[in-house]
């Protein structure tokens, strides 16, 4: 596979998730760069933030990075999800905040900005994928994730909840460009009523509303307009590890089989795969 950047740069602006305040997000087409967040409202110098697993960091509640001067980009995972799957390789992401446009919750809104400019390959360069060639797995408790051979790229996810509404959920897609668009891109994230109030106290979320993610009651949902599928919230935690897996930024070929994991265990997968 060759490495990949845009045609050419794009502009979007948008409201950040935790913080609640307007990002305004410029990507610029850079070559054998890799992915690199640049924090123009910080020191120049110290405001570069590479996209590489050395960087994760706070795992709890999305996928964020933080350089060695201390300079943090938040909430990735979405964005990270679409580069992935539109074979974006190389790449300078300048944000004016500390964390990425929620846009509606989902991945779809990246797609569209990505697809708007197009991409190219950059010539002369290889990126070899991460080909699971034997069985692979991690457990932390009830929660797993396993990686077996597939001769492409294929994710099986399983959510159990213990809630009167969200239940269990399972999907299984071969991911493709096609696949994804239509079935991952458009799953929104989601939260349930009870964490408003602590979210809210804890100066998280500050940019949440029910037009960029679905908010779980006992019964069913606030939003007005309902899921876009029923099984919604397993397919957003595929667009997540989809996302989360994007930090090696390689393709990659197996099967993975991840049962209620979530981002802390979709990095420490990753290291495992970086060392294949």
């Amino acid at each position: 596979m060759k490495r990949s950047t845009l045609n050419s740069e794009v502009i979007y602006e948008g409201i950040g998730l935790h913080k609640g305040e307007n990002i305004k997000m410029k990507l610029i087409p850079n070559e054998n760069s890799g992915i690199v967040f640049k924090r123009v409202d910080l020191e120049s110098g110290k405001n570069e933030i590479e996209l590489s697993i050395d960087n994760t960091f706070d795992l709890t509640r999305g996928t964020n990075l933080r350089n060695q001067y201390g300079a943090e980009v938040y909430t990735i995972e979405h964005f990270l999800s679409a580069l992935y799957i539109m074979g974006i390789t190389d790449l300078i992401i300048e944000l004016d905040g500390n964390e990425l446009p929620i846009c509606d919750g989902s991945a779809k809104v990246f797609i569209e900005i990505l697809e708007k400019v197009g991409t190219k390959e950059i010539e002369g360069s290889i990126l070899n994928p991460i080909v699971i060639k034997e069985p692979i797995s991690i457990t932390l408790g009830d929660k797993h994730v396993i990686g077996l051979p597939f001769d492409g790229y294929k994710i099986t996810y399983s959510i159990k909840f213990e809630h009167t509404f969200l239940k269990s959920q399972m999907i299984e897609f071969l991911i493709d460009e096609s696949t994804y668009k239509k079935e991952v891109a458009p799953a929104r994230t989601f939260g349930f009523d009870y964490e408003i109030d602590y979210l809210k106290k804890n100066n998280l979320a500050l940019g949440g509303t029910l037009e960029n993610a679905i908010v779980v009651k006992k019964d069913g949902v606030l939003n007005p307009d309902g899921l876009r599928f029923e099984d919604e919230f397993v397919r957003h935690k595929m667009l997540d590890l989809i996302g989360d897996l994007k930090v090696l930024n390689r393709p990659i070929k197996g099967h993975i089989i991840a049962i209620k994991a979530g981002h802390a265990l979709d990095i420490e997968f990753a290291k495992l795969l970086s060392n294949i």
